[in-house]
């Protein structure tokens, strides 16, 4: 299936009306007409070809056309909240929000809490930059409606299906709890000093470096048996501080991961078998494509983004969600 396209041909497909899903370099974006799309930054992706890096190609998710009602809304860190309470009775919500912005924390700190948490199919993805330009460039979202390019705010795609059609949200993550150390935090944040190790505080980033813990594996707490992933940003010696992709939260209990000797192999055990083309979005972790050496690998039929956060209900990392639109019985 054909999923990276050139400019031109995203043209043809607005001007025809089509409902677009895009993802792609800021200059491609910034030559796109008006239309029913919404958009991130990224030159990474998961294609028919495999895992590979460009700026010449955008990525497009096609809305199926029997979809005919959707509503575009911008939100702020401030109105992000809503997300939940103006998504569709029947149907799903694409967020897509600029990595490192007030809404990006905003989103990933306050999520769980939000109206409505959970109750309809949110799924998406943290935009993000080329990794040699993460300090000199800022990720963006664009609203196709208005042609605003934003390095901040959340844009969201709320999408109506037909009533014989509903949307099935789900995430693979090869990480589980290893068999360490028990891990918590004395307060919720992307970054943190103290821990406390089996109950006893200490320095945390004195701890990762007295025991060489690979921080290319992830922390993972278990939610009702559902693993979900924090990965570890950096260690700052001088600070005595470890920063977090994505935060960490207060009395939640943490493992370092188990590690995996081969990464595909254990994705690809994980890739839904049937029905893959009922699959209509998908992202994955750039974190999952540089530590595992994805460029140029196949991750079965699911394709999609490489992105700097996931989402599916709230934000997560080195994870890979996907949502399938199904038809009822």
């Amino acid at each position: 299936m054909k999923v990276l396209f050139k400019v031109s041909e995203v043209i043809d497909k607005i001007k025809q009306g089509k409902k677009l899903l895009l993802a792609g370099d800021e200059n491609l974006l910034r030559q796109l007409p008006a239309g029913q799309w919404i958009a991130g930054t990224i030159p990474y992706f998961m294609a028919e070809e495999g895992g590979l890096e460009t700026r010449e190609h955008l990525f497009v998710n096609e809305l199926p056309s029997y979809i005919s009602n959707i509503k575009i809304t911008k939100y702020s860190a401030g109105t992000v909240a809503n997300v939940y309470n103006d998504a569709p009775p029947n149907g799903f919500s694409i967020i897509i929000i600029p990595a490192f912005s007030p809404t990006h924390f905003a989103f990933a700190l306050n999520a769980p809490q939000f109206p409505n948490f959970a109750t309809s199919q949110l799924i998406g993805w943290i935009s993000g930059v080329h990794l040699d330009e993460i300090n000199r460039q800022k990720p963006k979202i664009a609203n196709g409606e208005t042609l605003e390019i934003l390095d901040d705010g959340a844009i969201v795609m709320h999408v109506e299906l037909p009533e014989n059609k509903y949307a099935d949200l789900n995430i693979i993550n090869i990480f589980t709890q290893g068999a360490g150390d028990t891990i918590t935090f004395p307060a919720d944040g992307f970054k943190a000093t103290d821990a406390e190790i089996n109950g006893e505080k200490v320095n945390f980033a004195d701890y990762l470096t007295a025991k060489k813990i690979d921080t290319r594996l992830p922390l993972v707490a278990n939610y009702c048996g559902a693993m979900i992933n924090t990965s570890i940003q950096g260690i700052d010696q001088q600070q005595k501080q470890v920063t977090f992709y994505a935060p960490v939260f207060k009395g939640i209990e943490y493992k370092i991961a188990a590690p995996i000797d081969d990464y595909i192999t254990a994705f690809m055990k994980q890739l839904p078998q049937e029905d893959t083309g009922q699959i209509f979005f998908s992202c994955n972790c750039i974190l999952n494509y540089v530590y595992s050496n994805l460029a140029g690998k196949k991750t079965g039929e699911i394709m999609g983004p490489i992105t700097f956060g996931e989402i599916a209900y709230q934000l997560l990392n080195q994870t890979l969600a996907y949502i399938s639109i199904k038809d009822l019985a």
